[in-house]
């Protein structure tokens, strides 16, 4: 399955309940706040419209297909970011 890379800006109502809830049912990981990854059936546009519908219209929304072979490198992240990355992305 492809992996993904999620991020989100709540603007105003910042509700993360039904998002999270989402990404946690898909077993993604959040590293950092507001940033989750994750080994999703996409395409990216079917992820967006499904987290979009826990959103209100003014939050912001970015879905990113990581491809294998992809360069990274974190600091200070949360959760098993390096293993998952080292797992999911790196050949």
């Amino acid at each position: 399955m492809p992996a993904y890379m999620i991020s989100y800006d709540l603007r105003k109502v910042r509700n993360y309940d039904g998002l999270i809830k989402i990404l946690r049912g898909w077993k993604c990981i959040s590293p950092l706040k507001s940033l989750w990854l994750g080994t999703l059936t996409g395409p990216a546009g079917t992820i967006r419209d499904l987290l979009r519908a826990q959103m209100d219209s003014d939050d912001g929304l970015i879905v990113v297909e990581l491809k294998p072979g992809a360069d990274w490198a974190l600091y200070k992240t949360n959760e098993n970011a390096a293993a998952w990355l080292q797992a999911n992305v790196t050949p």
